[in-house]
């Protein structure tokens, strides 16, 4: 049978108290981060939506054949 103290010193040895450290950027670079990070996740996005419209297509197709075949879906 575990202790309970045993069990809470082992977890709290798995877990880092320490924070981590901030890295220092010139506002330059500041900027030229958030401005990649936006530029990446708009790309993104942009799949994203182009994936749902595949679905989506994909989707209507099944069920306008299941339709054909007198199978209605609500």
């Amino acid at each position: 049978m575990i202790e309970d103290k045993k069990l809470e010193e082992s977890l709290r040895s798995l877990v880092k108290e320490d924070k981590p450290k901030q890295v220092e950027m010139s506002r330059e670079e500041e900027i030229g981060f958030h401005k990649g990070a936006l530029n990446t996740l708009l790309a993104e996005r942009n799949e994203l939506v182009k994936m749902i419209g595949n679905v989506e297509a994909i989707l209507q197709m099944h069920l306008k054949r299941l339709e054909e075949l007198g199978i209605k879906i609500k």
